[in-house]
């Protein structure tokens, strides 16, 4: 497949009073064209930011990008300034955001926030803006989007406002969509209709997805690929069937063993991942997750492990996938 988007080695650091914080600690993916990519991991392991730093919303200071590449179709975008980002943002990448009441503008209505990128970036017409409007909102299951259009982001449920969201971030066409958790402020209900859209949007348009979250319901979803973080770092990825039927990683395996299933006896306790990522003003010389794991070995504390190749699709950052410490058990 066509690589759409290559991120290599990204480390990005916010200088704070108590010294600079290590958000990100050389994090290299990659998502091909039309391609639904998830990355998981708990609050603080990294991933919005390094979201937010592909499409350059991060302001520098605080933050510092100490290093890494972000190329986009090709092109080298880590050192692009706000007018060269501005042509990309919104026609060839769209971000939805977690909570759309402090996203949209409410002083505006939703057409015409719609609207506004199209004439910029498409050189609409307001007429034929306009009717591109109504479209996506019809598109992304408003009702009545004629009459919608002309509403302000405080008429519409949270549902409603996540949908606009949608519409805004694909009015364009873009290539590449960055959802960062934009279900977790809905009901279950409204979240599932959510995923279905941008499912059903991404199969229509063939936009490529990467979807930000903590749930990885969210990800067996949507997603064809899970990139797992921890600490600033991407310890596992694989395909969605590889990371779930086969992980890899200790903390891959207590994400999933912390997460109730549909055939979990009545009695059996979900399993939670006991202690406390570390500190990323301090990061450990070795694995990030050697505190809170069971099978930690003197080495791990020690040295922060390579990736080792599970698959020509799966690859984990553990030292017990090493060859020399194949004796030892994993659960």
């Amino acid at each position: 497949m066509e690589r759409l988007l290559e991120v290599d080695d990204l480390q990005v650091s916010f200088q704070v009073r108590g010294g600079e914080v290590k958000a990100v600690r050389g994090v290299s993916f990659h998502v091909d064209k039309g391609e639904a990519v998830g990355i998981v991991g708990e609050s603080g392991c990294g991933k919005s930011v390094t979201a937010q730093s592909i499409m350059k919303l991060i302001p520098t200071p605080p933050a510092i990008m100490r290093s890494g590449s972000i190329r986009f179709k090709g092109e080298e975008i880590i050192h692009h300034n706000e007018k060269q980002m501005q042509k990309i943002r919104g026609k060839e990448m769209g971000m939805i955001f977690q909570d759309p009441m402090t996203s949209l503008n409410p002083t505006l209505t939703i057409g015409s926030q719609i609207m506004e990128s199209l004439i910029k970036h498409k050189n609409m017409s307001a007429k034929d803006a306009k009717a591109r409007a109504v479209e996506m909102l019809r598109l992304v299951g408003i009702p009545n989007p004629d009459k919608r259009l002309n509403q302000y982001p405080h008429e519409f449920s949270g549902g409603m406002r996540q949908r606009a969201m949608i519409a805004i971030a694909l009015a364009c066409d873009p290539s590449l969509l960055i959802a960062d958790e934009p279900t977790t402020a809905l009901d279950v209900t409204i979240q599932a209709q959510i995923l279905r859209v941008m499912k059903d949007l991404q199969q229509q348009m063939g936009t490529s997805i990467i979807m930000i979250t903590h749930d990885l319901g969210v990800v067996a979803e949507l997603c064809d690929r899970v990139i797992v973080m921890y600490a600033g770092k991407v310890v596992e990825e694989g395909t969605i069937e590889e990371i779930f039927r086969n992980p890899k990683h200790p903390y891959t395996k207590g994400l999933l063993r912390s997460v109730p299933s549909l055939d979990q006896k009545k009695d059996e306790k979900l399993v939670p991942i006991l202690g406390t990522p570390p500190d990323l003003i301090k990061p450990p010389a070795g694995c990030g997750f050697c505190d809170r794991c069971d099978m930690a070995m003197k080495v791990c504390k020690d040295h922060d492990p390579d990736f080792y190749e599970v698959s020509g699709t799966q690859k984990a950052r553990c030292w017990l996938l090493d060859p020399m410490a194949q004796e030892v058990k994993q659960a």
